[in-house]
């Protein structure tokens, strides 16, 4: 690779010391850099990407990767995500060895993985989530009924606090959190995992990613018309209410990770589970 487009996080790299390092490294080894324009608010500026870019490096965590995947809409480049967080399973990368890793890209072609996308469709417009949507209780804290149908069939009615749809990718996130099964990030499915349920015998399920899942919000005791808040990977929130509906199903867009250690996830997985 001879072209690079790096993406820093400026709340992790304030004075932009890691990224100038970076960029240094990289154009001394006679490649060509460019850093991601931003807005204030953070967010990549759209059509500023140069179209002759071939991997883009993610200055961060797990978050800084997926904001970047969503920022960078229908320019879906290859990522590679160099650490300055916490243990994440995203950013594969450690800042201390980002320079054997640009070796490795000026050299050879890379493994890229291709991670699922999820679509949301709701009554304003339609978004895209690489991790997960949720539907959560907005307002007072009481008991939701979600109604759950797949290929248009009721699954079933949850009475809860929300309910999280997730992509493999997203399974180690929210997900897992509330109960979840962990997922191998290239698979291709779909998880429904309830939050907090009002149930004892309310599991994950998990579904083929052909499937399309539509949930619509319930009405509440005495006919109360009740609030939620819909979630793309905890970015954008919409408020829905009592009838409103948002039909979910894989998206024709794929999120792709450049993958330097096959079996990173699994050693990652490993040092989570050990607490490490």
């Amino acid at each position: 690779m001879d072209s690079f487009y790096i993406i820093p996080n400026q709340l992790k790299d304030r004075n932009f010391a890691i990224t100038s390092e970076i960029k240094s490294y990289i154009e001394n080894n006679g490649r060509r850099c460019y850093v991601a324009e931003k807005d204030p608010e953070g967010h990549i500026i759209p059509g500023t990407v140069p179209d002759d870019v071939e991997c883009g490096l993610v200055l961060g965590g797990d978050g800084t990767l997926i904001r970047s995947v969503r920022d960078l809409g229908e320019r879906t480049l290859p990522l590679l995500g160099i650490n300055l967080g916490t243990l994440g399973y995203l950013a594969e990368v450690d800042l201390d060895n980002y320079r054997e890793a640009l070796d490795h890209l000026f050299c050879r072609t890379p493994d890229i993985e291709e991670r699922m996308m999820l679509s949301g469709i709701f009554k304003d417009g339609e978004d895209l989530a690489m991790n997960d949507i949720v539907l959560a209780r907005e307002g007072k804290i009481r008991i939701i009924n979600f109604n759950v149908y797949v290929d248009g069939s009721l699954l079933n009615s949850y009475h809860a606090d929300g309910v999280i749809i997730s992509t493999p990718t997203g399974s180690t996130g929210y997900n897992l959190s509330a109960g979840g099964p962990i997922v191998e990030p290239t698979a291709q499915m779909i998880v429904i995992t309830p939050i907090c349920s009002h149930a004892l015998n309310t599991s994950s399920i998990v579904l083929s990613a052909d499937d399309t899942i539509e949930v619509e919000i319930g009405e509440g005791r005495y006919g109360r018309q009740e609030k939620v808040s819909l979630c793309f990977d905890g970015a954008e929130q919409i408020t829905l209410v009592t009838g409103d509906r948002v039909v979910i199903r894989r998206s024709g867009r794929t999120a792709r990770l450049v993958k330097l250690e096959s079996e990173s996830f699994m050693k990652t997985l490993r040092k989570k589970m050990k607490g490490n």
